[in-house]
């Protein structure tokens, strides 16, 4: 079988995997070194240039450059020696690197975790629960900002933690999958605007808008096809994703948001407070009924759905493009 081949087929056998068994808590995991290499950079970085906003810019260009380089470069070197030595032990290495880039099954199961967390301990826990997927100030969100909280990551990260990392393996293997979880890393660790992070993460934060601005999209457009096919409300996933997709100060998020409130007919996003500030965000989707607790797990199935229609979609025409293009068609 060819390197394309083999590719191919170890994004499949990654997101299989994935799907089965998520991320072992127990295993040390890439993104961990990869976290690991941001702080050491942030430090280093930090101490050479200049104590100036232009200095922290600088400093934080410099990381955004070389933490996905190097990311990608280890990966690289790793998968370039095993195809040298044997097809098949790249094709095993592989599908675990690949694996390691999906984050479907972990996604789901956090979620899971704020839910039961709400049903066996009360708000509270579902409160701290939740605080370990946002960003946002979690002390004092009602039960149903705690819900809002949890569907918008799931809706969020359908691009961020599967389909974005799924097209760059297709396109470039598990080098490319690496380069993107060190992309949306650095967003996730140093792409906020407050006083620390405003200058010297900015190119990160830019880089990552930058990474996602084609998944979040075909995501949304994935998302409201499976919404159609799973029973949920397509036609308003479209028109809402239509009216509300760049209504976020982000040019991606509010893409498969828009399009999860639509299928759910909720609402989603509105004011949220982060680090002590309230920001006055606008809402997502019409308020057509209350949220409730069962939406957590339908936007699980509306981001397994979205992820597995285009995982088909384009493993169809790799391996379409690949079979033909070896009888030389």
């Amino acid at each position: 079988m060819t390197l394309w081949q083999l590719t191919l087929l170890s994004v499949l056998l990654g997101f299989l995997i994935d799907c089965v068994l998520g991320d072992p808590y127990r295993l040390p995991h890439p993104v961990v070194f990869i976290g690991k290499l941001i702080s050491l950079c942030e430090k280093a970085f930090r101490r050479i240039f200049p104590k100036t906003d232009r200095g922290a810019f600088f400093a934080g260009l410099l990381m955004a450059i070389l933490v996905p380089l190097l990311s990608a470069l280890v990966s690289f070197g790793i998968l370039f020696g095993l195809w040298k030595l044997s097809p098949w032990a790249y094709f095993g290495v592989s599908s675990i690197m690949c694996w390691q880039c999906f984050a479907a099954r972990c996604l789901q199961k956090e979620a899971k975790k704020v839910v039961t967390a709400l049903e066996t301990n009360g708000l509270e826990a579902g409160r701290k629960q939740v605080g370990m997927l946002v960003g946002r100030d979690t002390e004092r969100l009602s039960e149903t900002q705690v819900l809002k909280a949890t569907v918008e990551t799931v809706a969020e990260n359908t691009s961020d933690g599967v389909v974005a990392p799924m097209l760059f393996m297709l396109l470039f293997g598990a080098v490319g999958g690496f380069f993107y979880k060190a992309i949306n890393t650095m967003d996730s660790m140093v792409g906020y605007k407050n006083d620390r992070y405003l200058f010297f993460g900015r190119a990160a934060a830019k880089l990552d808008d930058a990474a996602n601005y084609i998944p979040a999209r075909l995501s949304a457009l994935a998302m409201i096809a499976s919404a159609a096919i799973q029973g949920f409300d397509g036609k308003n996933a479209f028109r809402i994703w239509k009216r509300d997709k760049r209504k976020h100060a982000s040019p991606n998020s509010a893409q498969t948001e828009s399009a999860c409130a639509g299928a759910l007919h909720i609402e989603l996003a509105g004011p949220a407070s982060y680090f002590g500030v309230l920001h006055e965000k606008p809402f997502l989707g019409d308020p057509d009924r209350a949220i409730e607790r069962a939406d957590v797990k339908r936007s699980c199935r509306l981001m397994y759905g979205t992820s597995v229609l285009l995982l088909f979609v384009f493993e169809t025409i790799g391996l379409s493009l690949a079979f033909f293009g070896g009888l030389g068609l």
